[in-house]
């Protein structure tokens, strides 16, 4: 699950590069697009916040992902030293 966040916040940074760095071509180059650098650099900003945004939620969710699985290890541990002391 925590993959799919990396993966968006990787896409959403590529995009904030490319919004960022729009804001520094002239307007000749961009025929048709927004001409305003300003835009551009707000394009990128909640592009990079919403990418940074998603890599903090994958890894939260790789975190108590990783607890859920330490946490059901232990249990299966002490099972099996219980099973293991009663047959004694």
């Amino acid at each position: 699950m925590s993959r799919n966040f990396y993966i968006l916040a990787a896409t959403l940074g590529l995009f904030a590069l490319v919004s960022a760095g729009m804001s520094l071509v002239p307007s000749s180059f961009q025929p048709g697009l927004p001409a305003n650098g300003s835009l551009w650099r707000t394009v990128a900003l909640f592009l990079l916040l919403f990418g940074l945004l998603a890599a903090l939620i994958g890894v939260m969710s790789h975190l108590f992902e990783q607890v859920d699985r330490r946490s059901e290890q232990a249990r299966q541990a002490v099972r099996r030293k219980r099973k293991g002391t009663g047959d004694q």
